[in-house]
Order: C-alpha cells, then structure tokens, then sequence
C-alpha cells in the first residue's frame, strides 16, 4: 500500500526547521501542496524572519511540487485566519493540518516566570486551537480532514522543568479526545504523534552525537504521514523516535464500590489497593463512561438491598 497526498493541500505549522521541515518535505513529495507555516524564530519563541520557511517552499519546488510560505503566529487568531484565507484563495481546500509549533523556556516551576508559562501555551495549546478552529468549519462541509496534534512523554509522564510544556502537551491529548467525537460523523479524524528527535529542542539535552543521529527526523516523519493520509486512524497517540513506534493509551481501572455508610476519606484509603488494581481496566472513549461505571455500581448496590 503506498500513501499519497494527491490533490490535498496540508498545512504544518513550525514547518521551518526540525520535525515540521521534515514532514512538510515528506508530505509535498507524496503529492501534496503544502503551506509552510512558520514565525522564524528562535527555540524560546523570540525573534523571526522568512528565511527558513521559503528554504522549504524552495526545496519543495525544485523537487516539481507546489507550496507556499507563510509567516503567521499560529497564537494570533488573525494571522491564522489569514492564512486560511491564503490557502483557500491559493488552492480552494485543507484536507492536513498538522498542529506541530513549538517553543521551549525550561525552568523548574520554582522559579520559573508566569508569563514564560502563559507564552507556551500560547504557543502549544492556544496555537493547535487556533489553527484548528480555523479549519474546522472548512474541513466539514467538504466531509473530510485530517489534524494531527503533536504531543510530548513530557506532558503524559512529566519531565523536570517542563511544567509549562508538560501542561500543554497534555491539553493537546484532552483536546484531541473531544473533537474526535465532534468530528467524527464529517469525516474529520484527529490523531496526535508523541516525537522524539534530535531537533534544535533536545540540543542542549542530549550532547551525544551519535545519539542525536539516531533520532533522526525522518523516523518521526515516517509516523506522522500514517496520521493524516485517507487511511487514517482516529484517536491515536502514536510515539516515534529512533526508529522506534508504540501508542499510548489511557486506561481506567474497574474501581470499588462503597455503601453510603462507608463513603469515607479513611475507607477510600484502606481500599487503594483494590481501587489500583489493574485487572479489568478499561479504556474509556468518552467522559461520560466513567460516571455510568459509577452509576451502575450503585444501582447494583440498592437493587441487592
């Protein structure tokens, strides 16, 4: 089976460097045209410039494909919906969009500044949002879209330093979760890629060199496309790096059921054990599950009365 991209238009954001360069590359090669999306600066978010997002459209013509470069601040609402604006007007659809900007100011929460939180989730979360709301309405009345957010092991397992990061990363999962069933019945599946490379983002973490080749970009990519072609899966945290793939899941376990008599904090925990237990855990697909399974539980509790 070979993937393809013929007559679709995809956006990446971020597609100026690192992970976004590669996939905006790999996309165009399969046959799409592709916005390249990039504010041009630098890791912490400051600074900016078009240089590196027309290198991309440059690379992606001379290799006989179609793009264009663009310079909105995926945090600004408007510049994001001039952007749509320019594609639609350009090329009349969106059938990609790939959520992958980024920024980074590491600091331990301690002395990390507020407004260094608040501008990575500007960036993270705020930016996925915006750049989805935009192409939300278009993806629907033409019944097809595929989004990809880009998450992190930082947001779903934490990371010292990363709290502002962590936080959106995590958002980004609990976003995905609600628009796949707001999205669904349009055919707009929504799928988010947990990477890891040897990007401009890991420079000052991992000084192996040898290391830093193995997390190649291209592995990544190679992950990405599976989320945004015809074919896609819905719902999926698929992780890639090095060469390496798995998904990651969100189980909940069966719980316990307490009597109203025993509805107790020291009751809840002498039974942690039992809440632990991991026999019969389930993966829930709407928040709605949860409080059935707890609902049920105490139906089955009164009826045995």
């Amino acid at each position: 089976m070979s993937i393809n991209f013929n007559d679709q238009v995809a956006i990446v954001t971020g597609a100026g460097n690192g992970l976004g360069r590669s996939h905006a590359l790999e996309l165009a090669k399969r046959g799409a045209k592709v916005v390249i999306n990039d504010l041009g600066g630098a890791r912490d978010g400051t600074g900016g410039g078009s240089e590196a997002a027309k290198e991309v459209v440059a690379l992606i013509e001379a290799n006989g494909g179609e793009a264009i470069a663009n310079g909105a601040n995926v945090a600004d609402f408007d510049q994001v919906q001039q952007m749509i604006e320019q594609t639609m007007g350009k090329w009349g659809r969106i059938d990609v969009l790939v959520n992958n900007a980024g920024i980074l100011r590491d600091k331990s929460f301690a002395k990390m500044d507020l407004a260094d939180f608040q501008t990575v989730l500007d960036v993270h979360l705020m930016g996925s949002v915006n750049c989805t709301k935009a192409v939300w309405d278009i993806m629907r009345e033409q019944s097809y879209g595929r989004i990809v957010m880009t998450t992190s092991s930082s947001g779903m397992y934490g990371n010292f330093g990363q709290a502002n990061y962590g936080a959106a990363k995590m958002a980004l999962v609990g976003f995905m979760n609600t628009l796949v069933l707001e999205g669904k019945k349009y055919g707009v599946n929504i799928n988010t890629l947990s990477p890891t490379a040897g990007t401009r983002m890991l420079e000052d973490i991992i000084e192996d060199k040898q290391v830093m080749d193995l997390m190649s970009v291209e592995s990544v990519t190679a992950a990405l496309v599976t989320l945004c072609d015809r074919d896609a899966p819905n719902r999926t945290i698929l992780c890639a790096g090095a060469g390496g793939y798995a998904t990651t899941h969100i189980y909940e376990t069966e719980g316990i059921f307490l009597p109203p008599s025993e509805q107790t904090p020291e009751n809840v925990r002498a039974n942690m054990d039992a809440i632990h237990n991991t026999q019969g855990e389930k993966m829930l697909l709407a928040g709605f599950e949860q409080t059935n399974k707890f609902v049920e539980k105490a139906i089955a509790y009164i009826k045995s009365q």
